[in-house]
Formats: C-alpha cells, structure tokens, sequence
C-alpha cells in the first residue's frame, strides 16, 4: 500500500523539479535573450572599449559634486546589490524621521540649496530596493546648479541634459516620471569631460 502511494509521489515531484527547474526556466531564458537581449544580459551599459559600467536597472553609490546624486540607499555602503533592502521603518519611526530623513534633509540644504518642507522625498528617502537607479525630475533639477557650478559649466546646458533623460511613465500611465542617474552622469561626462582624479599623496 506504501509503495503504491510512494511511487508516483516520487515520480510527480521528479518530473515537477525537471519541469520547473529546467524546462520551464530554459524556455523563458531562451526566449529573453532571442527577443529581449539587452534586458536578459543585465542592461549592462559597456564603454567604448567594451569594459561594463554598470547596469541601468541598479544603482550606483555618486558622491562628487561633479556628478548627479542617486537617493539614499539602505542597501549597505555603496549599493551593494547582495543587500538589497529597504530601512523597514515606518512612518511612525522616529529613528526615521530624526536621524535618517533629517541628516539627508540637512545635507539638501547645504549641498543643493534646498529649502526645507520643499524637497522631494526621494532625495531624503531610500527605495523599497535600496537600489533604484533613478531620481525625480524635481530632484536633478534641484542638483543642476552644483553639478554645473562644480563642473565650470552653464547651468542651462545641464538642467538641458536633465530635460533630455527624463523619461515618461511607462506605457504612459505606469509610474512616474524619472531619471537615470548612471546615464545622465555619463552624459554629463561626455558633454563636460570626465572630472581629473586628484593626484595621490605620498
């Protein structure tokens, strides 16, 4: 009676795991990268020399005043994508709104010229990821006057770079409107050259 019961409970699970645990994921990722290759690769965003940058789909840790500001990240030093998470902490948590939000609300102001009770939350919040590669609109253009003040530049060219990389929601009514801080730091770059490293002291 047991090994009636036992047989095709071990042959369902075998044939379950070769199904899902092969079949299907060989399927999807064989379909990805016929027809979405760029996206099933990472989005990886590679120099002219072919060397990854980064991917447009993570964050990356930006804190030269030359350079666009990604929001905060709670994902460790650096947005290290193996500790991809958010605070946890609520809108009631005073650790959040003392500690966390206010230092990032002090650095706005100091930093960007910020007026406080007028900033975007994302500048002062970190993402449910920890690693979201974007910005609000409303927060690169409240970075436009450092980026271009730090880079000998014309504001107006800038905050055109800005107006340039804001993408709409998706499919029109998905989201909101963002930017990619890797991309427009690149763009950055390419139009006012790469800031000189400084050199080192011995």
């Amino acid at each position: 009676m047991l090994r009636k019961q036992l047989r095709p409970a071990i042959a369902l699970t075998l044939l379950l795991c070769v199904i899902t645990g092969l079949v299907y994921p060989g399927i999807v990722t064989g379909l990805a990268r016929v027809l979405f290759p760029h996206q099933a690769d990472g989005s990886l965003i590679t120099s002219a020399k072919g060397e990854a940058i980064g991917s447009e789909l993570i964050g990356q840790p930006f804190a030269k005043p030359e350079y666009f500001h990604p929001r905060p990240s709670a994902a460790g030093n650096g947005y290290d994508d193996t500790l991809s998470a958010g605070t946890n902490l609520g809108p009631t948590s005073a650790k959040l709104a003392d500690t966390l939000i206010a230092q990032a609300v002090d650095s706005a102001v100091k930093n960007e010229g910020a007026v406080k009770g007028k900033i975007p939350s994302d500048m002062v919040t970190s993402s449910a990821s920890g690693l979201d590669p974007h910005i609000s609109p409303a927060t690169a253009f409240l970075q436009v006057a450092r980026v271009a003040r730090a880079r000998h530049a014309d504001s107006s060219a800038v905050r055109a770079l800005v107006d340039k990389h804001v993408e709409g929601r998706q499919f029109g009514f998905f989201g909101e409107p963002r930017v990619n801080v890797l991309l427009l730091n690149l763009a950055v770059d390419s139009a006012f050259g790469a800031p000189k490293a400084l050199p080192s002291v011995k």
